[in-house]
This record gives structure tokens, sequence and C-alpha cells, in this order.
């Protein structure tokens, strides 16, 4: 479950042998609500197959803000960690493989954390890089323009616009479809 952490964090291996056995693994239908805005969070998921999107309703309206797919864990952290109600719905976009971790299972492994230096060490390298994501995203969407948010998203994740109904991708960038669509057939033009 967890060989893409191992590789990525091989001094934590043993750790995550131990806890491999608090997570369920879950078959899981497209389009089904994992955790809705204003509820409290009280599973965390790792994505063995498949995609997950984040979004919100601003107004009345689904706002997608970020795409998940296999090898990458998601949860509303805050209200996961702090017990408070989600400002975020998880939903699955593709049929899902998740590795579930309830949150008293997760409270088991944060005890460890109290006396393993090195565990610790890794789970803050990867709050960090999830902070740098988010901080990219924030920027980009500060700076850049739609039609350059879509190149990102073309250039650093394809499997994107391979497997997410253009809908979310339009609601991830901020336009509407038709926008979305000048965009795509824009930079069809200027490519030929």
């Amino acid at each position: 479950m967890f060989e893409h952490l191992k590789n990525k964090f091989p001094q934590l291996t043993d750790h995550w042998e131990k806890y491999a056995g608090l997570y369920q693994r879950q078959e899981v239908a497209a389009r089904t609500i994992l955790l809705r805005e204003g509820e409290v969070s009280k599973k965390s998921f790792f994505i063995e197959k498949g995609c997950l999107r984040a979004g919100f309703n601003h107004n009345g309206k689904d706002i997608t803000f970020q795409f998940f797919f296999e090898n990458e864990a998601i949860s509303s952290a805050e209200s996961f960690g702090k017990n408070i109600p989600s400002m975020l719905t998880i939903e699955t976009v593709e049929p899902c493989v998740l590795f579930v971790l309830a949150r008293k299972d997760y409270d088991i492994i944060m005890d460890d954390l109290k006396t393993q230096p090195a565990l610790l060490a890794g789970m803050l390298d990867i709050a960090f890089e999830r902070q740098l994501h988010y901080m990219k995203e924030f920027l980009s969407f500060i700076r850049d323009t739609p039609q350059q948010r879509y190149a990102n998203l073309l250039k650093e994740k394809p499997q994107v616009v391979k497997r997410v109904p253009q809908h979310y991708i339009a609601s991830y960038l901020g336009i509407t479809t038709v926008h979305l669509s000048r965009i795509k057939n824009k930079m069809l033009r200027e490519k030929q």
C-alpha cells in the first residue's frame, strides 16, 4: 500500500509497515461524497487507485480547488486534526480503491510520534510538501491567467486533463466550461 511513501521516505519503512494494519481498504464508486462541507471529518484517505476532488460551495456554486490521484493522501486536515466542521467536500471523481484511516487510529500514530523523532520528521516533510503545493496553487491563481493555469495543468498534471470531467477542470480554473473550450481551441490553433 505505501510503496510510494517507502520510496520517498526510506528511513520510515519500518513505521509504514507498523501502521499499514490501521488502514481499511475500501472500493468506492465514482461520484461518492466521502465528506461533506460542514461535517466533522472522522477519516483520512490514501488513494491506491482513482481520483478524488476537494471542493466547496460558494453562493450555491460547486467550486473545485484540488484533485488527488494514486499515491496521494487527502483529508480535511483542519477538521480531522481539530475536530471542527470541514471547510471542504471530498468526492470521488472515478471509481476508487482507498485505504481509510479512522480518527482513533490516527491518534495511535500521533501518540507514537512523541517517541519517534524520525517519524515525526518524515511526517513534517509530508506536511511541508503539501503546504508548498497549496502556496504554489494560491500564487498561480492570483498571478496567472486561466490560460496559463491550464497550460501549467497540462504540463505538471496531465492526468487531470485526461481523467477529470471538463466542468470540474473549469471550476478549478475559476472559469466556465465555455471559456475552457475557448482556451483549448486557442491553444490548439497556436500549436498548428
